[in-house]
């Protein structure tokens, strides 16, 4: 049994952490267990900077591509399978390295879940009728009256958090804040929030120009021709979770607006589109990363940013074998 059962290694996307993941798994004996919210989509493989079949070979991944696109996956799932896949892994005499974006999911695990109101279609239907006509961020607005705390940390045009907290209000009465309880950890976790590493930018004009760079490479591997295949199917669209991922919300409205054949001009006004977005998720994976004081954090724009996040993981670990 390894000594310690699983290890994070979080960041904003961009920063890196896949390249560290392969590396580390080159040196310590471990798998990998995907924290990323679009990686559990089948079919959705550009957009997400999906692990190449090559990659996937070089050590076990779990939780990818283990959903079709009209499915939906949630911070409970994620804690529940995770919770399992440690302990399998465990028993096969290695660490599970939890790598990913979803700052939910990891603050599912850390911190653990409070017994929020179930979803209830109706009531989502009813939001999303009001934000068709009025605009997400009047609804926002509305937010803002019945749960200011939620309300100041979501930007305006975020669509499905707005969505969620203001259904959690509508179905119990309660804000949404109301139930996130403050606590710093779950004593049952199997990850230790001393065990988390995160890399984070020091300059975040570095991180933005990367973020470009990803989605500039999407466009060029054929994004848009995967969005089109995903669309072609006509039992997709934006409600669903799968659909509102960075990037695919993007191209699906665009190819909306201007059909399958997009000019240059709008290819270059989605990609503006696509960055703008990722860059706003980015900010907010930072700002959950900072709630989590007890991470390891690892400057990723520095020169030896990779032999940082090496010797953190061998003072956890040991030397490598």
């Amino acid at each position: 049994m390894p000594s310690v059962s699983c290890l994070g290694l979080a960041g904003p996307t961009a920063s890196g952490k896949s390249a560290a993941s392969l590396t580390i798994a080159q040196r310590w004996p471990v798998e990998i267990i995907s924290v990323d919210s679009a990686l559990v989509y089948r079919g959705m493989d550009v957009g997400t900077a999906k692990p190449t079949a090559a990659e996937l070979a070089q050590v076990p991944h779990h939780l990818i591509d283990i959903l079709d696109p009209l499915q939906s996956y949630s911070a409970a799932d994620f804690v529940r399978d995770t919770t399992r896949l440690v302990g399998e892994i465990n028993q096969r005499g290695r660490t599970a390295l939890l790598v990913g974006g979803t700052m939910l999911y990891f603050k599912a695990l850390v911190v653990g879940l409070d017994d929020m109101p179930q979803a209830d279609a109706a009531v989502r239907a009813s939001i999303d009728a009001r934000a068709g006509a009025l605009g997400w961020p009047a609804l926002h607005a509305e937010l803002a009256r019945v749960d200011p705390v939620t309300a100041a940390r979501l930007p305006p045009f975020d669509a499905q958090r707005i969505q969620r907290a203001l259904e959690v209000f509508e179905v119990s009465g309660q804000p949404l804040s109301s139930f996130q309880t403050g606590r710093t950890h779950n004593p049952d976790s199997p990850l230790a929030p001393e065990h988390l590493i995160s890399l984070e930018p020091q300059d975040r004009a570095w991180l933005h120009a990367r973020i470009a760079q990803r989605f500039n490479a999407m466009l060029a591997e054929g994004f848009i021709d995967e969005v089109q295949h995903l669309r072609a199917r006509g039992d997709l669209s934006t409600d669903l979770p799968s659909m509102r991922c960075v990037g695919y919300r993007q191209a699906w409205d665009m190819l909306n607006t201007h059909g399958n054949t997009l000019s240059p001009a709008q290819l270059a006004e989605l990609r503006d589109l696509g960055v703008a977005a990722t860059r706003q998720l980015a900010k907010r994976q930072l700002t959950w990363l900072r709630s989590m004081p007890q991470r390891r954090v690892i400057a990723c724009d520095a020169p030896d940013a990779l032999a940082c996040a090496l010797e953190s993981v061998q003072a956890l670990l040991g030397a490598p074998t």
